[in-house]
């Protein structure tokens, strides 16, 4: 492109710069002329009051009342807290007699406690087969999947940290997570 035509753009994209600022800052007709301080001084009316004094009885009147609108932090973005609605003497008496005509469901049974702590597991590189290693004091028991142990657990599922143990008795479960054991000495 030649130094001329260069030269040529560059006019034109001042004119369009000149007209844009034109534009946007140029004065519109319908704005508010600025009146001088003579003129707004000369306007001022005060208010009709009969006694200017202060009303004392009004200013105790508003020092006693008291807020009873919903407290709420007017700095905090969060919504207050939803307080629910009171229940009515007839729903009460309603959820009374629904407790006593269906009582409570018994209580879950206990977590179930195995004795013996898991240490380890080993797989048979030919079969595939886990075997957990357990401990209960300085006694060691080794069982693989779906084996008695302390001949009242069966050994459910052997994971890389976990063993799943059931009591074949009441059909309850436990997890059993690795732990270290410390070696008798």
């Amino acid at each position: 492109m030649s130094r001329r035509a260069q030269m040529i753009i560059l006019g034109c994209l001042l004119a369009v710069l000149v007209a844009a600022v034109y534009i946007e800052f140029r004065p519109e007709s319908g704005d508010v002329a600025i009146t001088p301080e003579s003129t707004v001084v000369a306007q001022y009316v005060p208010l009709p009051v009969e006694n200017p004094a202060l009303r004392l009885d009004e200013l105790d009147r508003v020092r006693k009342l008291e807020y009873t609108g919903v407290h709420r932090n007017i700095f905090s973005a969060t919504a207050p807290p939803v307080e629910p609605p009171k229940p009515t003497p007839a729903q009460l008496r309603a959820a009374a007699a629904y407790a006593a005509a269906h009582p409570a469901p018994p209580p879950p049974p206990p977590p179930l406690d195995v004795p013996a702590t898991f240490f380890g597991y080993v797989t048979d590189a030919r079969t595939g087969r886990k075997q957990a290693f357990f401990t209960d004091g300085d006694d060691v028991f080794i069982a693989g999947e779906g084996e008695i142990l302390l001949g009242r657990f069966r050994v459910l599922k052997i994971g890389n940290d976990t063993a799943e143990i059931e009591e074949v008795s009441s059909g309850r479960r436990a997890t059993l997570t690795m732990q270290d054991v410390e070696p008798a000495g």
